[in-house]
């Protein structure tokens, strides 16, 4: 009788032994080809769309990407929709049961598939009731009339446009020419989807990259607030005076630097007002006053901005991406001072938003804010709150400070010469009758025997004792539609006025 139980029990336990090898098997040695097996990810994927996918929504409450039952005899129960088709393709992203997700769909993805955990007790229910899962709604920051609004003013022409609210650092409006349909990678067979996939990647503009925030560009003079930033910050003020030649000698080469057009600066007086140059453009002051300043507090200016230190021409990845924002966001970048020291003569060119330095509209509608807001920067905010299925609200993002680039002393002398710009400088066509404007042109070179790209930034309302509601950034690529002859003020400036206006005199904005 014992030999019997002890043979059973050595069975027993042999049994057990194969059982947790198995599973051990399973969980260490096969589980890549399983979790790669094709079968098992199209179970995976079934089981996903079951679920009803959160809404994606603007800050007034209109749909730019929902989920809608699909027919009976669907594979998938439901469908991705984005009813507005390329307006808010950077801001959405995609949701592809054949390339995953992108932008506000994967960053919010634990909320809007139902996953988080603000939603259990919702699940639960759910559950208990026999009623399918569904997944929060993401309650963005986007206004959708200012949003149509900058389109609009944008028109056709290659650039980008982003609004921000400089109180709390709400993006209220960001688009970009080109776009892309994320519904061609939502919705349709696989086939179809891989087509149109292959296709945006094919494509050399590149749409699936939004110049608003993934690419970086030139500034051209509109990193000149940063400089006029950095030589306030040290003692220089407004009317602090710089020698006014023709063309700026630069030290150890017998290169020079001139002014846009090879004009002369306040009619060729032998000197010249910080604020004067600021709202001529004049390339040789601010060359000056960047070498004056030296590389250390230029850099260091720019990156309390936010820009990041790169050490180019062989390193150009940031060292350190310091901003947080929800979605991907290509911060801007300034060489490190350790680059100035075999370049001496590139640092003037710096100055003037020229050389190494890149940026993008997110990035100089935020600088442009920051003035705005007394000195104060506030990090980007995409996302203000989740709501659950009920309706409820489970989740606020509220708004968060990044720092304080410059005193409120210097934000308030800025403000003033940017108002000059637009009163009776570069930026007047940026005007808007009964609003105070202050803005700041670029111009900058996009590769020999290109037009150049057009810049514009600005925020309103700017006049004594306002509280300014929106900061924009404006960019357009290649000249635009005027080729050669296009100028941050001629092309760029009026399409901000435009959004400007839709803010302010239009509704389109919070109050």
């Amino acid at each position: 009788m014992d030999r019997r139980i002890r043979r059973l029990g050595i069975g027993l336990v042999l049994l057990f032994g194969l059982l947790f090898a198995q599973l051990a098997y399973v969980q260490v040695f096969a589980a890549e080809g399983i979790r790669n097996n094709e079968a098992n990810a199209q179970r995976q994927i079934i089981a996903e769309y079951k679920v009803q996918r959160g809404a994606i929504l603007t800050r007034d409450l209109v749909a730019v990407a929902a989920s809608v039952r699909a027919g009976r005899k669907a594979d998938y129960l439901y469908r991705r929709t984005y009813p507005t088709g390329p307006l808010f393709a950077a801001i959405t992203g995609y949701y592809s049961r054949v390339y995953g997700r992108a932008s506000l769909e994967q960053a919010m993805n634990d909320y809007l598939a139902g996953d988080a955990p603000e939603l259990a007790a919702s699940n639960l229910t759910d559950l208990v009731l026999g009623r399918p899962k569904k997944g929060a709604s993401v309650v963005t920051t986007i206004d959708s009339t200012l949003q149509a609004a900058a389109q609009d003013a944008l028109g056709t022409l290659p650039g980008a446009v982003v609004a921000i609210d400089p109180r709390t650092g709400d993006v209220m409006a960001m688009v970009a020419n080109p776009s892309y349909d994320p519904n061609t990678l939502s919705s349709g067979t696989s086939e179809e989807m891989r087509a149109a996939w292959d296709e945006l990647n094919a494509d050399p503009e590149k749409p699936l990259l939004s110049r608003a925030k993934d690419e970086l560009y030139l500034p051209g003079s509109t990193f000149k607030t940063i400089t006029a930033s950095a030589a306030l910050e040290n003692g220089f003020g407004p009317e602090s005076r710089w020698p006014n030649p023709h063309e700026l000698d630069l030290p150890l080469t017998d290169g020079t630097l001139q002014n846009f057009g090879n004009e002369l600066c306040s009619g060729g007086a032998k000197t010249v007002t910080m604020a004067e140059a600021f709202r001529q453009s004049c390339n040789v002051t601010f060359g000056e006053i960047g070498l004056e300043l030296g590389a250390e507090k230029l850099q260091a200016q720019a990156e309390a901005y936010g820009f990041c230190p790169i050490d180019p021409p062989t390193k150009t990845t940031c060292i350190e991406n310091t901003i947080p924002f929800v979605i991907g966001f290509e911060t801007g970048r300034f060489p490190i001072p350790a680059y100035f020291e075999q370049n001496d003569p590139l640092l003037a060119f710096s100055a003037i938003g020229l050389d190494n330095v890149l940026t993008n509209p997110l990035q100089m509608a935020l600088v442009a804010a920051t003035i705005a807001n007394r000195g104060t920067e506030m990090q980007p905010r995409l996302v203000r709150e989740i709501r659950a299925p009920d309706n409820s609200v489970i989740k606020e993002f509220p708004p968060q400070v990044y720092g304080q680039p410059i005193s409120k002393e210097s934000a308030a002398a800025l403000r003033e010469m940017m108002i000059s710009v637009v009163e009776s400088g570069t930026g007047y066509a940026a005007q808007i009758p009964g609003i105070t404007v202050a803005g700041k042109t670029g111009t900058a070179t996009n590769g020999p025997g290109n037009p150049p790209n057009a810049w514009f930034i600005a925020f309103a309302p700017a006049g004594a004792g306002q509280v300014p509601r929106i900061a924009v950034a404006v960019i357009v690529l290649d000249g635009g539609n005027l080729g050669d002859e296009a100028t941050g003020g001629r092309i760029a400036a009026p399409i901000a006025a435009d959004v400007i206006d839709a803010c302010l005199n239009k509704g389109a904005c919070p109050a």
